[in-house]
């Protein structure tokens, strides 16, 4: 059940999220026309929808939202209550103050910083990695390599190449497996006409390119040239498949000679160990006496997880084959020899909520993201009709010499108001606002001057940097106009915070600070706030000296005050006995619990081997229940009229707003068993 959280305490931020977290729903107004999505209840006007409440019904419930009567009614009841509380915050101005309006802009844009960017960017690419990681691909190649800092030139030479055998292919000189044989610098591959065999998403950093042509080229045709990190590709695509998933094995091995003469007695070596695993042999046993895998043998053959193309194809096929679990297959070869193959386990494709958040960090760390974010910069500015005013930049530069890639560079007071860009119809970049940006770039300026390149080099990177930053800042600004969900949100944060506010200042500071209120409640609860059993309990400690004293202290204590027993054995300097009391409640004290609950009871002597001391219990009396003074009970107390508090507040709420219900739509939502 959705609880409305009770502060008890000193208000917190914490606290405050606590509360937030409760009441922010997300829901997006273009779900349903008006038409379809009516008005279950109003408050002075103002409507609740029905995509509202079921967003949060369900939100709160999960799996258990039956929408009976009951529950629906219950969840009404709470929100009917938000809501007034939150239209007794906006009467009361709360809305107006500047802190409060401060704190809403400043989780406004936290949520911005980073909403634009899932939404547009990472959502998607998760949402496009996993629809991937259902099929594998299998792909050929011909590369041209070149090094990740090559010059223009290098790359240049190389892009000519690759085109020059992208010519030959269209023409219908050579087939794909000629020409990769011919050409290919990917030595793994090219004496296999370039096939690399089947892989799956997602491919490492760098590949995302090969990786959309491995998944997007239709089967039998050849991509565009793509770059990845190693060099330029044309990809072929083979042959697409539902996703094997991966496979942990064990496996024993029998080898062959590399020149495959003794073939013939590894096989049949290999079929006599398969025939014994028919009987009761230990597969892991057997694995340890024979396999000639050194690397895994003396772990029973134990191969671990694997997916698709880390092995021979043969191996592969065999190992996916196997059925179930604890399955074993018939000798299988492969360059090293022949391999009998036990199925350990297999993972399929996992649920997305499962590796969503995997796939999301993974992105998160590939260029992809990068990609995909220079992209929707793209997008927005030819959306906005981006234009810019290069002379105003080319000017600029000229100014520079190389104390603008040292620290020493600074912006003066002055900044100049050129602008350098706009955006839509209102938004405009300052070469002022790029000079401080520039400024605070100031390790990415040394950095890239240690590398060799210009200021006026330095600079426009920088400025496409500036212009990537202003654009998303732009974007963020509409972020209410182009995402309904967005705004509902920042609704339900301004309520949130409004709630609290006024929450605090009605409810929670008058329960701890009206003392005459607090008496008063106290008053008409009075007996509800009990002590159960306590014990006074005084705990004695025997310093080493008084330990051959032990059976001497235990007697006279158990007959004697506390004053009197420390009379007896501490004389002069000779301090050998000290006590600690206190009054403990029933069931506080786990030790003080194990003892019998009757006057001058005694525990056992628990010693300590640092201090060679001896620690023992005393029950002094027994206080039998009575009921808490204010001042003992004031915490449950202040909790309690909190409660009480607000449930009047509620009660003159209902009294103070208008608040209308439509049973009609509400009777609909009921879904009967």
């Amino acid at each position: 059940m959705l609880t409305i959280v009770k502060i008890k305490t000193k208000q917190t931020m914490t606290n405050k999220i606590s509360i937030l977290a409760v009441f922010l729903i997300s829901i997006s107004a273009s779900v349903f026309a008006q038409k379809e999505d009516p008005t279950l209840f109003s408050v002075e006007d103002t409507p609740v929808r029905v995509s509202e409440f079921k967003y949060i019904y369900d939100k709160t419930n999960g799996d258990d939202a039956d929408y009976s009567k009951a529950s629906l009614e219950e969840y009404l009841d709470l929100y009917e209550k938000f809501k007034l509380k939150v239209q007794k915050a906006r009467d009361m101005k709360l809305d107006t103050i500047p802190s409060l309006q401060q704190e809403l802009a400043g989780y406004r844009q936290q949520l911005a910083d980073s909403y634009l960017l899932d939404r547009e960017v990472l959502d998607k690419l998760v949402a496009e990695a996993y629809e991937r990681t259902k099929q594998d691909a299998d792909i050929s190649h011909i590369m041209i390599a070149v090094a990740p800092n090559a010059t223009t030139s290098v790359e240049k030479t190389a892009l000519e190449r690759l085109q020059g055998i992208k010519e030959q292919l269209e023409k219908g000189e050579k087939t794909f497996e000629t020409l990769a044989r011919e050409y290919s610098d990917d030595g793994s591959s090219k004496g296999n006409g370039g096939r690399v065999g089947y892989i799956t998403a997602v491919l490492p950093n760098g590949f995302y390119a090969l990786e959309k042509a491995a998944y997007d080229v239709p089967v039998g045709q050849v991509s565009d040239i793509v770059r990845s990190g190693f060099g330029y590709h044309l990809v072929k695509v083979n042959d697409r498949r539902a996703a094997r998933g991966e496979m942990e094995v064990a496996h024993i091995l029998v080898r062959k000679d590399k020149n495959g003469a003794n073939t013939d007695q590894a096989k049949a070596k290999a079929m006599k160990i398969y025939d014994q695993l028919q009987g009761d042999v230990n597969f892991e046993e057997l694995a340890k006496q024979v396999s000639e895998d050194k690397l895994t043998s003396n772990k029973g053959g134990y191969l671990g997880l694997f997916g698709v193309n880390k092995y021979e194809d043969s191996f592969e096929d065999a190992a996916f084959a196997l059925a179930s679990d604890g399955a074993i297959s018939k000798p299988v070869e492969t360059k090293a020899g022949f391999h009998i193959i036990k199925r350990m386990s297999k993972r399929g494709i996992q649920p997305f909520k499962e590796v969503k958040g995997r796939l999301e960090q993974k992105i998160r760390q590939d260029n992809r993201f990068e990609l995909a974010k220079q992209s929707m910069v793209e997008r927005i500015k030819k959306e906005n009709n981006f234009t810019q005013t290069t002379a105003v930049l080319k000017d600029f530069k000229d100014t520079l010499n190389n104390d603008f890639l040292t620290f020493k560079w600074r912006v003066d007071t002055e900044k100049p108001k050129d602008v350098l860009f706009n955006l839509g119809t209102d938004y405009r970049a300052t070469l002022g606002e790029f000079m401080d940006f520039a400024q605070k770039a100031a390790r990415q300026r040394i950095n890239e001057g240690r590398s060799g390149k210009t200021p006026q080099e330095v600079a426009d990177n920088l400025y496409d940097a500036f212009v990537v930053e202003q654009t998303l800042r732009y974007e963020e600004q509409q972020l209410e106009e182009k995402y309904p969900d967005f705004k509902s949100l920042m609704r339900e944060y301004e309520e949130g915070i409004l709630l609290f506010e006024a929450t605090k200042m009605l409810v929670w500071d008058k329960a701890s600070q009206d003392t005459t209120g607090l008496k008063a409640f106290f008053k008409t609860v009075d007996g509800k706030y009990k002590w159960d059993d306590r014990a006074v309990v005084t705990t004695y400690n025997v310093a080493s000296q008084g330990v051959p004293k032990i059976a001497q202290i235990r007697s006279f204590v158990k007959d004697h005050s506390v004053e009197e027993s420390l009379k007896q054995f501490n004389t002069g300097d000779a301090q050998m006995l000290f006590a600690d009391q206190k009054t403990i409640e029933k069931g506080r004290d786990k030790k003080v619990d194990a003892l019998d609950w009757e006057a001058g009871t005694l525990s056992d002597n628990e010693g300590n081997k640092q201090t060679r001391s001896l620690t023992f219990m005393k029950i002094e009396k027994i206080i039998p229940p009575t009921s808490k003074t204010l001042q003992e009970a004031r915490g449950y107390v202040v909790a309690d009229y909190q409660d009480h508090l607000e449930k009047e507040w509620v009660k003159s709420l209902r009294k103070e707003y208008d608040l209308k219900v439509n049973k009609r739509v509400f009777n609909r939502m009921v879904q009967k068993k």
